[in-house]
């Protein structure tokens, strides 16, 4: 299986691979997609037509119910559309942008800095510092970088139990940790990690009051500790909840967010056991917040979990061989319609392969015909930028699912003896 799944390891860096000369594909003036080079400073100057409209109470409630504190994206936060339906890591980096570009205006900044202050925020608070000094100036292109490294778990991909785990899900840090960076609050990394510290802490403690433990709580631990940047070696040593410090982070956003992810912990199973509700009443006191704020962490982790369920990949895990494949046809179906217009112009130019593709529709082709098939198809794939993604190696084990997709696309007298499954 790993073997399988090392040879095409390219296929979980797809959003970052496919944006490379696909920047034709948003050709609608208020159309913006963040697998494209250059979508911030597209998004930049659509801010500028349409600032975000959040007041300050209303940043946090919309924040959560897009997903992006519960580390799962359903939805964007700004009003700004796509030609395409954006995938969940494309929507987490619009989503991260947009909560940094609030914060940023939130504090008075200049947009014309936002970039700028953002490169030197990520500089200073980054793990990877190293990595980050490697970039060449400060221009949109390399937080573009910076915002694609930021939505990973801090493994390689191909290292972790579960693959379908890839999106960060402690991102909510990095916009508490940039507005104390940019109210020029000293040790801004240390801060960031002493909360890091506690929400792991927190999680771990609240998954402890489960009377029956299920397998879906090991996942969820897996991807907030696969999420962890600054404390990779935390150790499971709190018994108690009084042992939690929350000394040092006072603000609302702080305390509402650890809130929060306690709620989705203890709501995973869609169920709140008497002792799970004890805990999370006297989590809120040691937090200092209000009955009706707790109440609301759990109604609303619950209302989010119950709507969203499908959508939430930890919650939905079988095995790694059926993830994969989930995750290669949702990739390709991606291409394939981001592709739509020029693929069937270049498959019609072909008449061999359409000849060969119609006939697969009533009858299996020989081995010949299927490299023939093959052969063909790869060479239009070389003249679409988008698709190059098919020629690396493991690339041809998408082109099956490619070819399904192919008889949907075409007119309708290519397909007409076409059979159904």
């Amino acid at each position: 299986m790993f073997g399988f799944l090392k040879n095409v390891k390219f296929l979980f860096n797809i959003n970052f691979l496919i944006s490379k000369n696909t920047l034709s594909f948003d050709t609608q003036e208020n159309a913006m997609n963040p697998s494209s080079p250059g979508w911030i400073k597209k998004k930049l100057y659509l801010f500028e037509k349409e600032p975000l409209s959040m007041g300050i109470d209303d940043f946090y409630p919309q924040v959560r119910s897009s997903g992006f504190i519960y580390g799962i994206s359903i939805k964007a936060l700004s009003r700004l559309t796509s030609k395409f339906t954006l995938t969940e890591l494309e929507l987490t980096k619009s989503n991260l942008v947009d909560c940094l570009y609030y914060i940023h205006a939130h504090n008075g900044r200049k947009p014309l800095d936002f970039v700028k202050d953002t490169m030197e925020f990520y500089g200073v608070i980054s793990p990877e510092r190293e990595t980050l000094l490697t970039l060449k100036g400060k221009d949109t292109q390399n937080l573009e970088k910076i915002i694609h490294s930021r939505t990973q778990t801090n493994e390689p991909l191909l290292q972790k139990n579960f693959s379908h785990l890839i999106t960060n899900a402690l991102l909510f840090l990095d916009i508490v940790g940039y507005d104390h960076y940019l109210k020029r609050k000293p040790h801004t990394q240390a801060y960031i990690a002493g909360l890091e510290a506690v929400i792991m802490n927190t999680i771990w403690m609240t998954l402890t009051k489960k009377g029956n433990k299920k397998y879906y709580d090991e996942l969820l631990i897996q991807l907030f500790e696969k999420s962890l940047r600054y404390n990779k070696n935390l150790i499971r040593k709190l018994t108690r909840l009084e042992e939690l410090s929350f000394k040092g982070f006072e603000s609302q956003w702080e305390r509402r967010y650890i809130m929060d992810l306690a709620s989705l912990a203890v709501w995973e199973d869609n169920k709140v056991e008497k002792q799970e509700n004890t805990f999370l009443v006297q989590l809120s006191q040691l937090l200092e917040l209000k009955r009706e704020t707790c109440d609301d962490a759990i109604l609303s982790a619950h209302a989010f979990i119950s709507a969203h369920r499908a959508d939430i990949s930890y919650l939905n895990y079988s095995n790694p061989l059926k993830n994969f494949y989930k995750q290669t046809n949702r990739t390709v179906k991606v291409l394939v319609l981001r592709n739509k217009d020029r693929l069937v112009q270049e498959i019609m130019e072909s008449g061999e392969l359409v000849k060969l593709l119609g006939q697969s529709t009533l009858r299996d082709l020989t081995k010949e015909e299927r490299k023939k098939v093959r052969t063909q198809l790869l060479d239009v794939c070389k003249s679409i930028p988008s698709l190059a993604i098919f020629l690396l190696p493991g690339g041809s084990l998408m082109l099956p699912i490619l070819i399904k997709f192919i008889p949907e696309l075409l007119p309708s007298a290519f397909r007409e003896n076409s059979v159904e499954d």
